[in-house]
């Protein structure tokens, strides 16, 4: 990506250029650019079946070389990796840039009727000349006063209203002017696995294993982030089996205990883990340290959990990692969270099977009742009304509690939440498969997957989730919903493919912290005086966006909830997105960076051209 922080003989230096386009790359690692046959590659990530290949030198390399030989579109499904990518073919006067299945890493661009430019942070956009700054009112608008799920619910919407973003599995075409964009792979409806569970289970080890150990050939001194659930311990897991050995493992543990997982961690530490890394995280200076995140991510951040993991990966760096793997996708493919529940339901309602209903429903009060998130039978059912729409198998509805219950603190004139319906897709009869399709590409994996790629890269990390394999997920929407939920149990499968690989309190356990962070204690005292200081301040109040009296209700009364311990939800996650938003929103976002790493172009009138021979 372009790194307006550089030098331009710097830049020119890592850039090659063919007629009127010039690609560049700055960051980790070599230039990734490769050019032959007036040809121009540049690639930003990492491929993993490079070795299927033959001997090639590098990821750009091999995009070059299947470009030449299957045109973009069928080189791109032929290749396993993460990436974003840009082809110029001078040959035809076209400029492909293309982003990997899931989008795990970034990529924007600005079209202007003078020229075309991307890049894979939205930093090296917002100082291009006549470049639009002005924010994009709905996504400001949806962080404000809505809960993270549906802040990228539009895939080509960033927080500025001038830059778009690229869509996960999609290449677009720049040729005459005119711009084409194309699907290069979807999650399509197959048919179900009839096999036996246990078979099904040794395939899933197999897809697993291979996932990490493709992406461990690739890594550079690994290191693993750990929690106390499933997914990262699989990951970590199949590391140990492949290589042989116990692996570097990095957790966040926490002084507030609500969210700790340090006794959760322990079966894996003893199995697999030959140091363990503990990051404490007490109550940070949010002011500094959300500065700085802001600085790496040229956004509001979407989690009070990815503070903890900034602080994980500034410590991995010290000790010398490279490459960061993690569990992220490990829920959305297993139904693993606790919101995956309703839908379950839904399929046993829709497909007549009453009695596997009331059966599942029960163990889902016995295993998952919480005194603050009651279960209920009466809940099951008010979730099949609101939740679904039991008329057209597979369609989710937006879940309209979730999605209003701050929209008293939002001035309506600003943005009303009220008036704002999220698209649900529902290429699926099955209602599991939709709300996980749903949640890969439009809720909770967007904005997880930008997080981590920033901060890695803010650090000269790689990131890496064996779990988004195209070939592993391919093979999980085949896999009947009840070998993901069976007797209140969510992961099913998951659990039967990691036996004799994962320590049996690890692959047993049905209870789930989740991967958060005690920010409901980071908002109380000094946090809260921080908060009302900046509501109290001019140009927060100018800025029109919220209604500060409700606002000022909330802060109270989250510290009056936390600090009584009354069984109540508190208000933190809306408090971390409004400081966040000021903070972005007060200009600090364009602070300097601690690092970058990607690849950019721009069609401004560029030195003479290299040689491309």
């Amino acid at each position: 990506m372009l790194d307006v922080s550089r030098s331009d003989l710097d830049w020119l230096a890592r850039s090659e250029h063919l007629g009127c386009l010039t690609l560049g790359w700055t960051g980790r690692g070599a230039p990734n650019i490769r050019s032959a046959d007036r040809l121009l590659v540049a690639l930003d990530g990492c491929l993993y079946n490079r070795d299927e290949f033959g001997p090639v030198d590098s990821d750009a390399e091999l995009l070059l070389i299947l470009y030449r030989r299957y045109g973009l579109e069928e080189a791109l499904r032929r290749l396993n990796g993460d990436f974003a990518a840009a082809v110029f073919d001078a040959r035809h006067g076209t400029l492909w840039l293309a982003r990997d299945r899931f989008g795990v890493k970034p990529l924007y661009y600005v079209a202007s009727s003078k020229y075309v430019a991307f890049a894979s942070r939205l930093r090296a956009l917002m100082c291009l000349p006549g470049a639009a700054h002005e924010v994009n009112r709905q996504y400001v608008g949806l962080y404000a006063g809505c809960h993270y799920r549906y802040f990228d619910n539009d895939p080509e919407a960033t927080p500025y209203a001038g830059i778009a973003q690229l869509p996960a599995a999609t290449a677009l075409c720049l040729r005459d002017g005119e711009i084409r964009r194309v699907t290069y792979w979807t999650l399509e409806q197959m048919p179900e696995f009839q096999e036996p569970e246990r078979d099904l289970a040794e395939r899933y080890r197999d897809l697993l294993v291979d996932a990490v150990s493709l992406r461990r050939k690739r890594a550079e001194r690994p290191g693993f982030t750990l929690s106390g659930g499933m997914d990262s311990s699989s990951v970590l897991a199949c590391a140990v089996q492949t290589a042989g050995c116990a692996q570097d493992a990095f957790s966040t543990v926490y002084v507030d205990r609500t969210y700790d997982e340090s006794a959760d961690i322990r079966p894996m530490r003893e199995a697999a883990v030959s140091r363990w890394h503990a990051i404490t995280v007490d109550t940070p200076d949010l002011q500094e340290t959300l500065t700085r995140m802001i600085a790496a991510h040229d956004e509001p951040v979407a989690t009070a959990t990815w503070l903890s993991h900034f602080l994980l990966c500034e410590e991995a760096v010290k000790q010398g990692v490279q490459t960061l793997f993690g569990g992220l996708g490990g829920d959305e493919l297993n139904a693993g969270e606790y919101e995956y529940f309703p839908y379950h339901f839904a399929d046993l309602r829709i497909l007549g099977e009453e009695e596997a209903l009331a059966h599942e429903v029960r163990m889902w009060i016995r295993h998952h009742d919480h005194p603050l998130y009651r279960k209920s039978a009466e809940l099951a059912e008010n979730n099949l009304r609101t939740l679904v729409d039991l008329s057209i198998p597979g369609k989710c509805l937006p879940c309209r509690e979730r999605l209003q219950r701050y929209a008293s603190a939002l001035r309506p004139e600003y943005f009303n939440v009220e008036l704002f319906t999220p698209k649900m897709d529902h290429p699926f009869p099955s209602y599991l498969k939709n709300r996980g399709y749903q949640d890969i590409f439009r809720e909770t994996l967007p904005c997880c997957l930008r997080a981590e790629d920033r901060q890695s890269s803010a650090f000269g990390l790689l990131h890496v989730v064996p779990f988004l394999d195209h070939r592993l997920v391919e093979f999980m929407f085949r896999v009947p919903g009840r070998l993901k939920i069976r007797d209140g149990v969510t992961k099913r499968l998951l659990r039967e493919a990691m036996y004799g690989i994962l320590p049996e309190e690890t692959r047993m356990r049905i209870k789930k912290t989740g991967w958060n962070a005690p920010a409901h204690r980071w908002f109380c005292g000094k946090g809260q005086d921080l908060l009302l200081d900046m509501v109290h301040s001019r140009p927060f109040r100018d800025r029109g966006i919220y209604d500060l009296e409700e606002v000022e209700r909330l802060i109270r009364e989250h510290e009056r909830i936390v600090v009584s311990g009354e069984p109540r939800e508190n208000h933190m996650m809306f408090l971390w997105q409004m400081l966040n938003l000021e903070i972005w929103l007060s200009g600090l976002t364009f602070a300097e960076g601690r690092g970058t790493s990607g690849l950019g172009y721009t069609g401004s009138r560029p030195p003479e051209p290299a040689s491309t021979k």
